[in-house]
């Protein structure tokens, strides 16, 4: 059977991509890994990785900015709601006075039994800061904005799914990926994300008829979808037949993302997963190890276009 081990990474369309990079760089301390551009279609669209120094698998999160192009969409049910991140023990008090002191409306809830930070991307897309006992990823630190070990944000600790069919997203959860349930009750489900390393990380599902259906096309204000970490090509390439075995033929071939390759597949529940693994070269096929997140960057096969697509990027200081 195909493995998958955690996350490899999350991925939302926002708005300002200067408000982006202040948020994730300086208000929750995650470091630049990767400035890129979107690979697909023709609009002039940075493409910003955020994560651990290194740029480790299940710390990333990526985005696509589209103030610019102006293109936003609808958060709603059949769609991705929102993004978990882990944070050590204890540490909720410290990210809810941090938060509000910077503007950004914070506040501590519990949910699956869990204590959690809840606060919003400034594009709107719900963010939570999740304290996790069974995490044992070392925090991401920085200095320089005063986050320090007993604090930081260790990775990804999963995502919000809203469905209005839960048997549907159930069966593709259990049987498809295949995920492990773990919790079934008033608040919603939770899924187990396997992971070799023993990091918990988890899929929640929460049932939502009332709300209009969310966009699924790369719109800014919503998560665009959520990417399974199979370690390497066999493992992906065996998950993606099983799926495709079972009848979800929504599922694509094999794209080239230059740091990792990816096949996507889009769930009952309206959720976009990620099937990718990194190439051996990873973040510094462009970058020099050390040195990755600091220069934009361009695929080998946008070097004709290079000079027309940095005139339509919308300007901002990435420091």
């Amino acid at each position: 059977m195909a493995r998958i081990s955690g996350y490899h990474h999350l991925t939302m369309s926002t708005d300002s991509a200067q408000e982006d990079f202040d948020f994730y760089t300086k208000a929750l301390g995650l470091h630049s890994v990767k400035r890129t551009v979107l690979f697909d279609g023709v609009i002039p669209v940075y493409h910003l990785y955020y994560g651990s120094p290194n740029g480790d698998a299940s710390t990333i999160i990526t985005t696509f900015p589209f103030r610019k192009p102006a293109v936003y969409g609808r958060r709603g049910t059949n769609q991705s709601r929102a993004i978990l991140q882990s944070i050590p023990v204890g540490a909720a008090d410290f990210w809810v006075d941090r938060l509000n002191k910077r503007g950004i409306e914070a506040a501590k809830i519990t949910r699956f039994g869990a204590t959690r930070v809840v606060f919003a991307h400034p594009c709107g897309i719900p963010h939570e800061l999740v304290e996790s006992e069974s995490d044992p990823r070392e925090p991401i630190t920085n200095e320089v904005q005063g986050i320090g070990k007993d604090h930081g944000i260790k990775g990804i600790y999963g995502s919000v799914v809203a469905v209005m069919d839960r048997t549907a997203m159930d069966d593709f959860l259990t049987i498809a990926l295949p995920l492990e349930k773990e919790a079934d009750n008033h608040e919603g489900l939770v899924y187990r994300v396997p992971d070799e390393s023993g990091v918990i990380q988890r899929v929640e599902v929460i049932v939502d008829r009332d709300s209009a259906q969310g966009t699924w096309t790369l719109a800014g204000g919503t998560i665009h979808h959520l990417a399974l970490n199979t370690g390497n090509e066999e493992n992906q390439l065996k998950l993606r037949a099983h799926i495709e075995g079972l009848g979800f033929t929504d599922i694509s071939e094999q794209k080239d993302r230059n740091y990792f390759k990816s096949c996507y597949v889009r769930s009952p529940g309206g959720a976009l997963f990620e099937l990718a693994w990194t190439t051996p070269e990873g973040w510094a096929k462009d970058e020099p190890p050390g040195a990755i997140g600091k220069t934009l960057v361009f695929p080998p096969w946008f070097k004709d276009r290079e000079a027309e697509l940095r005139e339509g990027l919308e300007q901002a200081e990435f420091a």
